[in-house]
């Protein structure tokens, strides 16, 4: 019972950073978007990163926790075992901090942007290609699950009244055409250094 009552303040807790991080990720995003105008913006993610990293490494160890608890009361149980009765709760709650991490985490690094001297964020040319890239801000150790990143080009956007919020992805008013000129799925990958987390370049489209 102590142990799933420390399990409990640290679930809190980790609500609390969690609703910090997305106060400091709704930061960087407008940061991001005074720079693709042209503001001296700093939009570096590497505090964004270690937070969202250390947090979700956390939830990790818990949910390990969790499991080994589980495996205890398969050998060990007796009436009323708190464990069989809170266990299961704890764990549900446990898969949504994860889950809502996990998704909040997936950020648009670059915006779209054509491949010259400038550079210039979202000024796009016809009949010219251009990139993007997204990043996975928590940094995962397990290399042997491969995870992938789809982009989806919607072709019916609404006008702006109707528009719903975008995460994090700025798009124009009015398409006129749009080609994914390579695959529209990429595996993410290690960045430029060992210690940036996963990203994915779609440099074609």
């Amino acid at each position: 019972q102590e142990v799933l009552a420390q399990m409990q303040q640290l679930l809190g807790r980790s609500e609390t950073l969690r609703d910090f991080l997305q106060q400091e990720l709704g930061a960087w995003r407008e940061r991001q978007q005074r720079a693709c105008l042209g503001a001296p913006a700093d939009t570096c993610l590497r505090p964004l990163e270690t937070w969202f990293t250390e947090l979700g490494q956390g939830l990790f160890q818990l949910l390990q926790l969790l499991r080994a608890l589980g495996d205890l009361r398969q050998k060990v149980t007796y009436e009323r075992d708190p464990l069989k009765a809170e266990t299961p709760l704890l764990e549900q709650r446990l898969q949504e901090q994860l889950t809502h991490l996990l998704q909040s985490a997936f950020v648009v690094e670059q915006q779209p942007s054509m491949p010259n001297a400038c550079k210039r964020p979202l000024v796009l040319r016809t009949a010219s290609k251009f990139s993007a890239r997204a990043r996975l801000l928590i940094r995962l150790h397990d290399r042997n699950h491969h995870m992938e990143a789809k982009i989806h080009i919607d072709r019916a956007v609404p006008p702006w009244g109707s528009r719903p919020p975008t995460r994090g992805l700025s798009l124009p008013r009015r398409f006129r055409k749009f080609n994914i000129l390579t695959s529209s799925s990429k595996t993410l990958l290690a960045g430029d250094s060992p210690q940036d987390g996963l990203v994915c370049d779609f440099q074609y489209l």
